[in-house]
């Protein structure tokens, strides 16, 4: 039998869109039930993304804004495949990242965090998947920072993750988190999905066969575009 090519999502393993604990979710939530809409050609076809929109740095986080040196840091490459609900690569989609530095500091204007800008570390890139799925970035392994949640809230190291399907319906966008890190446990936005299962989807192992010896360390974050073992999107229902 030929698998479906969409299926049907899963609500029971995504976070609910109202969770006091995580309190911007309280007035962003939909007040009404969610509405199903028929896909259209324009949802299921395209986009298309080619190797010829892309600078030769721009999946190199350590080189493509540096200006009088490297940055600061712990050197990592992130990498993995991009996969479809039949467990198929998705080769040629746009994969794009945007991170904080070291210190936990965003290089964006209405991040006041004390941490230092780091001259060296723009935080964002992207890489387009082979004909088997897999991608690649080398970058800063990104620092825990204090948010305006409750007291004494800290995000985890995290990394945006933004890619594109087979169809512009099948876009994510998630948060990629570190083996290990003992802030995931307490974060209330990973704390929004219920299962212990499906929060261990966001999290990337170490991956010591891929670590580049005297260099840099490798973790490794396979994607899931919809289906039943998809990507979580990182807080809401839609977008997955």
């Amino acid at each position: 039998m030929t698998p479906a090519e969409y299926f049907q999502r899963d609500r029971e393993m995504q976070p609910p869109a109202y969770h006091p604990g995580y309190k911007t979710s309280v007035p962003r939530s939909p007040r009404q039930a969610l509405l199903s809409l028929e896909q259209s050609i324009s949802e299921i076809t395209g986009p298309t993304f080619g190797h010829g929109d892309l600078g030769p740095l721009d999946h190199d986080l350590i080189k493509n804004y540096a200006k009088t040196g490297d940055p600061v840091g712990e050197r990592i490459i992130v990498h993995g495949r991009v996969l479809d609900e039949n467990d198929r690569p998705v080769p040629e989609t746009l994969v794009e990242v945007w991170q904080a530095n070291a210190g936990g500091r965003y290089r964006h204007k209405k991040d006041t965090y004390l941490a230092p800008i780091d001259p060296n570390f723009g935080g964002c890139g992207r890489t387009i998947t082979d004909e088997n799925g897999y991608y690649y970035f080398r970058t800063i392994k990104p620092g825990a920072y204090p948010w305006r949640n409750y007291v004494n809230s800290w995000r985890p190291a995290h990394i945006h993750v933004s890619v594109f399907g087979r169809a512009f319906c099948q876009r994510l966008i998630t948060q990629l988190y570190f083996e290990g890190d003992p802030l995931i446990a307490k974060c209330p936005i990973v704390n929004t999905i219920p299962g212990l299962a499906d929060i261990g989807r966001l999290v990337a192992p170490l991956d010591i066969n891929a670590a580049i010896p005297f260099d840099s360390l490798a973790y490794k974050f396979d994607i899931v575009l919809r289906g039943r073992r998809s990507t979580l999107f990182e807080n809401r229902l839609e977008g997955n």
